[in-house]
């Protein structure tokens, strides 16, 4: 086997990326409708040291690292359901900007199995208390991390850049 053929055939032994998950499903995005959500991306201040965090929690169905999100709520506004949905997901609490931070787009998977586009409206919230009890505790991990660790555990591109324009506009 020459070396080219060598590189090709391990070239195909790697995992599947995002990208390459997503086409099977381009029928999908582009004729079934895009669902909105809202999505918390919290942060803390780590002590004296000026150093911040982010949050990632664990989605309940995969296991994959992500952002505290859900589906609009009739009288709530999107910065209200993020920081509700964070309040649920991973027991934080505190002020979130009513200005979008950025958006994300994936394919979520529905209870009958189908896929169903969701764009993400995000919106950062500067976490002030974490409670013991909450809605979801039990059903997720979560994990306080660097937005480049962030960046590095979640799946979605989309979602990788706003850590790490967080990491670098935000939090130099």
């Amino acid at each position: 086997m020459t070396l080219m053929g060598s590189a090709l055939k391990k070239s195909t032994k790697k995992p599947a990326t995002f990208l390459s998950e997503l086409a099977p499903f381009t029928g999908t995005l582009f004729k079934e409708r895009m669902r909105e959500q809202f999505a918390a991306l919290c942060y803390r201040a780590c002590g004296d040291s000026g150093i911040f965090e982010v949050l990632l929690v664990t989605s309940r169905e995969s296991g994959r690292w992500i952002i505290p999100k859900g589906w609009p709520m009739a009288g709530k506004k999107p910065h209200e359901v993020a920081a509700i949905e964070a309040f649920e997901e991973a027991g934080v609490r505190g002020k979130a900007k009513k200005k979008p931070f950025g958006y994300f787009t994936y394919l979520k998977m529905c209870d009958n199995g189908q896929r169903a586009p969701c764009c993400v409206q995000v919106h950062l919230l500067d976490v002030q208390e974490s409670c013991a009890v909450f809605r979801e505790k039990g059903l997720r991990l979560s994990e306080w991390v660097s937005c480049v660790e962030a960046a590095r555990r979640v799946r979605e591109p989309e979602l990788k850049g706003l850590f790490l324009s967080m990491h670098r506009e935000i939090f130099p």
